[in-house]
């Protein structure tokens, strides 16, 4: 299965495709092993971070991204704000203005690994502090859970597919009733 929807606008954008590091579906985890996770971070922007990268950092990107997705996830973890909030200390420094007007919040980070998770805590905390957050929502499919952006107008959307793990909870829902209306089979 493809993921077909388009990528989330903005800031969004980092978190989605941070969060999406894992495809649980078809079982690959570009974070899984250091040399995978150096990749993923090259093709999306982070140079220092790959080069630095260690088993420690590939660790704290893989709690961080897990934390992301529990948060965002329709019944949030309730571990999830410890481990956020932890690290936003470790990795974020208050908000800064510009010259021109423009808030954000800085990234205090050490190294290259925490850089990338000082500017997805940043995005998501900006996001969600501007209203644009609840539209980043994690597939309902237990064996799934794809972030994605829901263009829907009525924000409402709880699949990342309705053709794959909509149509795959549909099936169930109906073998599950089928199954439980149906006459006993010969004796």
């Amino acid at each position: 299965m493809a993921y077909s929807r388009p990528a989330a606008p903005g800031a969004l954008g980092l978190i989605e495709a941070f969060g999406n590091s894992a495809r649980r579906l078809h079982g690959e985890d570009a974070l899984s092993d250091t040399g995978g996770a150096r990749e993923w971070l090259r093709e999306n922007g982070w140079p220092r971070a790959a080069a630095e990268l260690d088993e420690q950092g590939r660790a704290e990107l893989v709690e961080v991204r897990e934390a992301v997705r529990a948060h965002l996830a329709d019944e949030p973890d309730p571990g999830a704000p410890e481990v956020l909030n932890a690290w936003s200390d470790r990795v974020l420094a208050a908000p800064r203005w510009s010259d021109a007007g423009g808030a954000r919040i800085a990234v205090a980070a050490s190294s290259g690994v925490r850089e990338v998770l000082g500017a997805v805590l940043s995005a998501l905390a900006a996001e969600e502090l501007a209203g644009r957050g609840d539209r980043l929502k994690v597939c309902r499919s237990p064996d799934c859970r794809w972030l994605f952006y829901d263009r829907s107008p009525a924000n409402n959307s709880v699949w990342c597919s309705m053709s794959t793990c909509g149509a795959r909870h549909k099936m169930r829902s109906y073998r599950t009733r089928k199954g439980a209306g149906s006459p006993p089979g010969p004796a």
